[in-house]
């Protein structure tokens, strides 16, 4: 912020006004009005007004502060020579978590009255959420914040989705710096890393601008960081609670030998055993049960100001620190594969084998999955100012560490194939009576014995990812505010390098089946316990240790330059160009070891609830390095370069538009191991690397001019229309090129890279209106379109090994339609005895089309299903949140109640294995319902209550399809609901 001092003349001038309450429109006398250049201070009286008298000429920055009341600061007060300004201000109810900071030209702090003054003001279209509303709706983080901007959802919980667009197409970026990620799935930030205790506001423009990302198709969510408060202050946060699901787990929380993480998030002992080739590992194989962390915890604490060190300049400072310690459970997990045969019908999945074999594996889990994290991080800036130059420099680390532990186990595919669901009259069989496991001498359990058998699934996985960032900014006034039409010229700029981390030591999968008592055995037995390689994982063997790692740093430049200027009108326009560059490195390595299936211990004598995993470890199975891992390094160079301008036409229009040149630089260098193969689209068989090195590499190079254009037209004070076209682009990953097998877990869905991806190009059609009859109210509706060609999709495929994968491909072309529709209200503005009561309420409807490619038209034509268009994979239905919320400002009170709903959404397209049709996979829709309560102790202390989740949904994925009569169920499981309470200190000083 640039604090412009006074221009001392001859004669002096006034400056007097009028405070009033906003939400009761009544005087507020008491109040004190300072003039931040002179010290100078005025008391309201009972009328609610001031005046000061022989103030100098000049432009002053004056702050209002009332207890109770959230200070105000007006910069740019004009006092001219012998003149009478007036300066009247309406001051609104103190909240909890409102940060009070000055407030810049772009930085408008975290109040819904100020993001609401952004809103209106630019000729963009922008939607906010700030750090109040954040508190009242719960939102620990940046992910969960996101669900209460209109049309924005989060997949994943963790990676931003605007109007239907999934993260390619999303620009996110903290503080405008475009970040790395440490993600092995996608280019893309992880916004639940960022948590509330370092937001000021989240903003997410909806159309791109030549000074934006290029790949901004969806929107651009930049993450404002809190800024150095203009007074001294100091916040303690502290907060404690539990999930529901893991409180009812008990000891029976689900997790690891070696434990959770530990207090720092730190684990060193995760090494590589220092062994000789060959030989059995300790390490523990298996899940076990026990309890978790008695209760979750989150606490914070921040700091600073701002101190004037010599007339005219200013430094400060802010830090903050945060911990929180969570967990999560669930046993209620589901995990199915279904397809459509030509002769049976709907049927489960099967593979290794078939039931004309009498012999063969299907896959239908239940999951049973807990999760201990930690979390912690510190925020620091620092700057200077002084009348025509700012300087700050901001810090921000953030680490998490995840311990988690999946138990998958599969009895019901046993009872589906050996009891009466299924015919077996092809090979001569009756049918089956339900299957009893108990019964040694059933069909089931002799002829039988190997159809389906039960699989115990077990994954051990322990991460740690971490993102450091320095960022350096500077804003230079280059000159001095005297002329008429061409005013002062603005340089700004940014540094910044960014490193993230992701290690995964030891994730560790393990694989049985199990066969129970039976005649064609030994029926006295209690059951053995066989291997089990999936066929993704043929060529190991049914244990395997995998450590793997992504680190990925980026060094990130841009300067702008803005000319701004009057016109005869009096308003001002400007004239902006700038450069950028962005350079990311990626390094990806993943190391694996395994058992073999030759090994000499191959089965092991015990009950169903007598796992194999527990007596292990004590076995002797030699343990080897295996030789078909495949590591990447990926660059990425983008370069930019526009020019844009802001031309007020007349009293009412504004035309905003220009071209960004924008160059794309992605390569990859794909290292495989000496038996390491990969996996090039429709191959009928993989490629080893040994015959060609280089040919899975990947060197992409586009060049492209995006223009955009919008308007704005301020109908009145209280409508305003805006209109914008623009060309957008959106970017294949670093994993979406690369031909490596990727899987969650041991059972869980497979991914592999296409290196012929191509990138998307779209063109973006937008018209909103606004409307604002009174301060703080809001009704605004949006239409947008959408034109993709090349557009990336996920389509499933059969390897030659003979497991479904799913795969990035470029579909022609593809479209999304849009209608948003949001609703702010005060209703003390209708009646007063609502006073306190706000409503709020935003709905956004898509439908999207994309075609598929002639290829995949052609193979679901050949098996009999036939399809050409379909929905546009992470675009929802619809996308709906609503909110109340009442403050007693009289008993320190407020109390909201949030609800956010996602629509059904396509996840995975349609796909061919085996001759089969393989439906598509839908997110069914689910709505989270939020609850807070905070009550005032005193001047500086807050109380709070929060249950998150209330409701609980089931949290599903469907197979849906034109040639299915009903949905069939992939996935599901429950969150749990999560209950905190909390207390927090702030004061001033």
């Amino acid at each position: 912020m640039i604090i412009a001092g006074p221009a001392f003349a001859q004669q002096a001038g006034s400056l007097r006004g009028s405070v009033v309450d906003r939400e009761f429109e009544a005087p507020v006398a008491g109040a004190v009005v300072t003039l931040v250049e002179t010290g100078a201070r005025a008391t309201t009286n009972e009328l609610g007004t001031y005046v000061f008298s022989a103030v100098a000429a000049g432009r002053y920055t004056v702050i209002i502060t009332k207890d109770g009341f959230v200070r105000q600061v007006k910069q740019d007060v004009l006092v001219t020579d012998g003149l009478l300004a007036d300066l009247d201000v309406e001051l609104a109810g103190e909240f909890q978590d409102m940060d009070e900071y000055v407030v810049q030209e772009v930085e408008l702090g975290g109040s819904e009255a100020a993001l609401l003054t952004l809103r209106s003001s630019s000729p963009q279209l922008i939607d906010s959420v700030g750090a109040d509303i954040m508190a009242k709706a719960g939102a620990s983080d940046a992910a969960a914040a996101l669900l209460l901007v209109p049309g924005a959802s989060v997949q994943e919980g963790r990676y931003a989705v605007v109007r239907g667009l999934p993260d390619r197409y999303v620009s996110a970026q903290l503080d405008g710096v475009r970040l790395p990620t440490s993600d092995a799935e996608r280019r893309a930030v992880q916004l639940d890393q960022f948590p509330s205790a370092v937001i000021q506001s989240i903003q997410v423009s909806k159309t791109f601008m030549p000074d934006q990302q290029g790949d901004a198709s969806g929107g651009a969510v930049n993450i404002d960081l809190k800024d150095i408060p203009d007074e001294t202050s100091f916040q303690l946060k502290a907060q404690t609670g539990f999930n529901s699901q893991v409180r009812s787990a008990g000891s029976s929380f689900l997790s690891s030998p070696g434990g959770g993480p530990n207090f720092w998030g730190n684990d060193d002992g995760r090494g590589v055993p220092d062994l000789p080739e060959g030989s059995s590992w300790p390490n523990a194989v298996g899940t076990q049960t026990g309890n978790a962390a008695d209760l979750d915890s989150k606490w914070s604490a921040s700091g600073g100001g701002k101190w004037e060190i010599d007339e005219g300049v200013k430094v400060g400072g802010f830090g903050s620190f945060f911990y929180e310690r969570e967990s999560s459970y669930f046993d209620n997990g589901v995990e199915d594969s279904w397809w459509i045969t030509p002769n049976e019908g709907v049927v489960p999945q099967y593979g290794q084998g078939a039931p004309s074999q009498l012999a063969f594996q299907s896959n239908l889990l239940d999951v049973t999955q807990g999760s201990e994290s930690v979390q912690w991080g510190s925020l620091a800036s620092v700057g200077i100012e002084t009348e025509r130059n700012t300087l700050g420099a901001t810090y921000l680390y953030s680490r998490t560490a995840v311990n988690t532990s999946t138990l998958a186990t599969n009895t019901r595919g046993k009872q589906f194939f050996c009891g009466p669901d299924y015919d077996w009259s092809s090979v001569g069989l009756p049918p089956l009576e339900p299957y009893d496991v108990n019964d040694p001498g059933s069909i089931a359990n002799t002829t039988l014995l190997f159809a389906s058998p039960y699989q115990r699934l077990e994954t051990l996985e322990y991460t740690e990812t971490s993102t450091e960032s320095t960022i350096l900014k500077g804003t230079h006034k280059l000159g001095d505010e005297d002329g008429e039409l061409v005013l002062v010229p603005i340089l700004d700029w940014t540094l910044s390098q960014s490193t993230a981390t992701y290690d995964q030591p030891d994730k560790t999968q393990f694989a049985s089946i199990w066969l129970p008592p039976s005649n064609e055995i030994d029926p006295s037995l209690p059951g053995i316990w066989l291997p089990y390689a999936p066929a993704e994982n043929i060529n190991l063997g049914w244990v395997q240790h995998i450590w793997q790692s992504v680190e990925e740093s980026s060094n990130q430049v841009s300067v702008n330059l803005k000319l701004p200027f009057k016109t005869a009108d009096d308003r001002e326009g400007y004239v902006k160009a700038g450069v950028f560059n962005d350079d990311v490195d990626r390094t990806y390595t993943q190391d694996t070891f395994s058992n073999r299936l030759s090994d000499a211990n191959a089965y092991y004598v015990g009950g169903w609830d007598d796992p194999w995993s527990e007596v292990f470890p004590e076995e002797k199975h030699p343990i080897y390095e295996s030789t078909l891992d495949v590591d990447y390094n990926g660059s990425q160079r983008i370069s930019a370069l526009y020019l844009m301008a802001d031309l007020p036409i007349g009293e009412e229009w504004n035309i905003m538009g220009g071209v960004r040149m924008e160059s794309t630089h992605l390569t990859t260098t794909v290292r495989g191991e000496e038996d390491a193969v990969w996996f090039p689209p429709g191959a009928l068989v993989p490629i080893d690397f040994a015959n060609d090195p280089d040919a899975a590499n990947v060197d992409f190079q586009d060049d492209n001019a995006l223009p955009a254009i919008s308007t704005q037209w301020a109908v009145s004070e209280e409508v305003v229309l805006r209109g914008s076209f623009a060309q957008t682009i959106a970017r294949q990953t670093f994993r979406e090129i690369t031909p490596v097998l990727q899987q969650e877990f041991l059972g869980g869905p497979i991914f592999i890279g296409n290196p012929e991806l191509t990138m998307s190009s779209l063109n973006n059609y937008d018209l909103r209106a606004d409307y604002t009859p009174y301060e703080g109210w809001l009704v605004s509706s949006s239409l947008f379109a959408k034109t993709l060609v090349d557009t990336i999709e996920y389509s499933q495929f059969e390897a030659p090994q003979g497991f479904v994968y799913t795969a990035p491909v470029n579909y022609p072309e593809g479209e999304i339609f849009g209608l948003e529709f949001e609703t702010r209200i005060k209703a003390g503005d209708i009646n007063e005895n609502f006073q306190g009561l706000t409503l709020g309420f935003n709905m956004t409807v898509l439908r999207s089309e994309v075609t598929l490619p002639k290829s995949e038209q052609e193979s679901f034509e050949q098996i009999g299903f036939p399809i050409t268009t379909r929905d546009m994979s992470g675009t929802p239905a619809f996308l709906m949140n609503a909110n109340v919320a009442y403050e007693f400002e009289d008993l320190g009170t407020q109390l909201a109640l949030f609800y956010t709903m996602t629509g059904d959404t396509l996840e995975t397209g349609a796909g061919v294995d085996s001759g089969n049709f393989v439906p598509s996979i839908y997110a069914l829709s689910y709505g989270t319902l939020n609850f807070t309560l905070g009550q005032k102790l005193g001047e500086h202390f807050m109380l709070s209550f929060q249950a998150k989740n209330i409701l609980n949904p089931e949290i599903q994925t469907v197979y849906r399809s034109e040639y299915l009569p009903n949905d069939i169920l992939s996935t599901s499981f429950t969150a749990g609901v999560d209950f905190t309470v909390g207390l927090s200190f702030r004061m001033e000083f």
